[in-house]
């Protein structure tokens, strides 16, 4: 008998907390997304294992397509994402702000009034995800230089710029998930 064509195949979208024997398949993940700095596949076992709480995975029909590392800044109130990479078949569904927004509504980041990243001026895709979410909660965006090429990579990196968008009280951000 033939399949029915007419019913819409659905696609389960599962945002997690990740754990140590995901490593493997985070490291993977950020390989495939240049030009994502990749770690070593231990640094993505440890922020997975040690750093879960402030880190998200998400699966598409159980398969990893998307993560985001984080921790709280010691001894400030603020937010910062280290990584965001989503594979090429889960782009497109706004995953990259679905993941932002589901870490700062976790218990771990309750404190946080300002979410902080890194960009490079050439990275289009991360200041259009980091804009768009800024958009989405009524949080201010600015950056400044940070980490300099030649003050702080030796020439071999281009400039990362700290980017600060405001976040907004946990009252207001429930309104914008």
């Amino acid at each position: 008998m033939p399949k029915d064509m007419t019913e819409p195949r659905t696609r389960k979208l599962r945002l997690r907390k990740p754990d140590a024997t995901d490593g493997a398949d985070i490291w993977a993940l950020v390989k495939s997304c240049k030009p994502l700095d990749e770690n070593s596949m231990y640094a993505n076992l440890i922020q997975a294992d040690h750093f879960r709480d402030t880190c998200v995975v998400a699966e598409l029909d159980g398969e990893i397509v998307g993560w985001i590392s984080g921790h709280m800044i010691p001894s400030k109130d603020e937010f910062f994402v280290w990584q965001v990479a989503v594979s090429a078949q889960a782009r497109g569904l706004g995953l990259g702000k679905k993941m932002l927004l589901e870490l700062i509504q976790r218990d771990a980041c309750d404190g946080a009034d300002h979410l902080k990243t890194t960009i490079t001026k050439d990275n289009a895709a991360s200041w259009g995800l980091f804009r768009s979410f800024a958009r989405e909660i009524g949080g201010e965006l600015a950056d400044e230089p940070h980490f300099e090429r030649d003050a702080h990579f030796d020439g071999h990196h281009d400039t990362e710029h700290m980017v600060t968008i405001s976040l907004p009280a946990p009252e207001m951000l429930a309104r914008a998930a």
